[in-house]
């Protein structure tokens, strides 16, 4: 076959010359382009890029357990609100809105300068008392014999004069040395005196009465002035300040309100199907939004009846929180009704979701190979797999943006 510079050169000749230029020059454009196009594609063409690097894990089937799923809230498991025992006007308060508090902590104070007026007043009062039965006014023991006292001394020595005359006024009537008339006089004068020393009797029993009630007004007024401190009643986080310095508070007017936050108390609905299946003791794995963790809990409270309007168990369970979980949220619980039940599992950290599609990734034949699959229950580490892989599969770990028919090189 002739080439076309053969044919060019036999028809040249023929050409005027101005045609024969023209054709030498896009003969050698022809070339050039061809010989630029070749060029360019030998770069362009991709070198071959180095195997990537992965860490694999093997499909394996362990007791996962059945579960029951609820939707819930989490709530405070004690909540209570601090209040002043006793009237006055609020002089101090040390915590706020977010501060932790210790049980018997204080947190308040009511002013004092009342209170203190009131016990020494009392006081007072309880040496009064102390000294009209006969005892000293600093002393501690209240015990004091009737007999011993002046009040009924006197009395006992009138008493004892009565009875001597009475008994010699007897002989004399006896004898008719004197008229019946005397002896009756006599007689009733002895009445007399067994009636007021049973009245001294009495009286220093009475003042023995009023000295254990000053005692008890006493006790009563340092109770007084101790609860004007008002105590954290548990341990917790203050979730409201409800008063302020200088306030005047009634008796029982509250203060600040406290949450007790761990354990949190989770109050879940299970449908009325599930409800055999739930019992006293189980575990629970509970989620909140925006939350990766999965929280461990046990199942504490059952209620006794199936709600009526929505068919649902009411349970409770006391979930332990690391201080991330806080009362009010959303919570979403699995119970866990059979601990002994097998199911296939892969690392949570191998599972890739795109578009609403989860997937895993293992390797074959060097290189990645993308498995769609569907997930089940899930706790801290590991997913149940339903469909999708078989034991024995080895899953990439943390596949990152690995993607089907890259070359990759397991590492241990």
């Amino acid at each position: 076959m002739q080439s076309s510079n053969e044919v060019l050169h036999q028809f040249l000749p023929k050409l005027p010359r101005a045609i024969y230029v023209m054709l030498l020059v896009l003969l050698f454009l022809a070339a050039g382009c061809k010989s630029g196009y070749q060029t360019g594609a030998s770069q362009n063409k991709p070198a071959d890029k180095g195997a990537r690097q992965v860490k694999t894990a093997r499909v394996e089937e362990m007791p996962f357990g059945e579960t029951v799923t609820a939707n819930g809230t989490l709530a405070a498991y004690d909540q209570s609100t601090a209040s002043a025992k006793v009237a006055g006007r609020l002089s101090t308060i040390s915590v706020d809105l977010g501060s932790v508090v210790r049980r018997g902590q204080m947190v308040a104070q009511v002013e004092v300068s009342d209170y203190k007026l009131r016990v020494q007043q009392a006081e007072a009062a309880l040496a009064q008392a102390r000294a009209r039965v006969g005892l000293s006014p600093d002393g501690k023991d209240d015990a004091v014999n009737p007999e011993q006292t002046g009040t009924v001394r006197q009395a006992r020595a009138v008493l004892d004069e009565a009875k001597v005359s009475r008994d010699r006024a007897a002989k004399l009537v006896q004898q008719g040395v004197v008229a019946r008339s005397e002896f009756d006089t006599v007689d009733a004068t002895y009445k007399v005196a067994v009636s007021r020393y049973q009245d001294a009797i009495e009286e220093i029993r009475n003042r023995q009465a009023l000295v254990a009630q000053r005692r008890s007004e006493l006790a009563l007024a340092r109770q007084q002035l101790g609860d004007t401190a008002v105590y954290a009643p548990l341990d917790g986080i203050v979730q409201q300040k409800r008063a302020s310095v200088g306030e005047y508070l009634a008796a029982g007017a509250p203060v600040v309100d406290i949450v007790r936050m761990n354990p949190l108390r989770l109050q879940a609905e299970v449908p009325e199907r599930d409800a055999s299946t739930v019992r006293f003791g189980q575990s629970v794995r509970v989620t909140v939004a925006g939350d990766a963790n999965v929280y461990l809990g046990q199942i504490k409270r059952l209620s006794p009846v199936i709600t009526a309007q929505n068919r649902m168990l009411m349970v409770e369970a006391d979930v332990q929180n690391n201080g991330l979980l806080r009362p009010g949220a959303f919570a979403k619980a699995e119970i866990v009704t059979n601990d002994a039940k097998m199911a296939i599992t892969v690392p949570n950290s191998s599972i890739v979701t795109f578009a609403g599609i989860e997937k895993v990734i293992v390797v074959q034949n060097g290189k990645a190979l993308e498995k769609p699959v569907t997930t089940g229950r899930r706790n801290g580490d590991w997913t149940e797999i339903v469909a999708g892989v078989n034991v024995g599969d080895q899953v990439i770990v943390d596949p990152g943006n690995l993607q089907s028919g890259m070359a990759v090189e397991v590492i241990q």
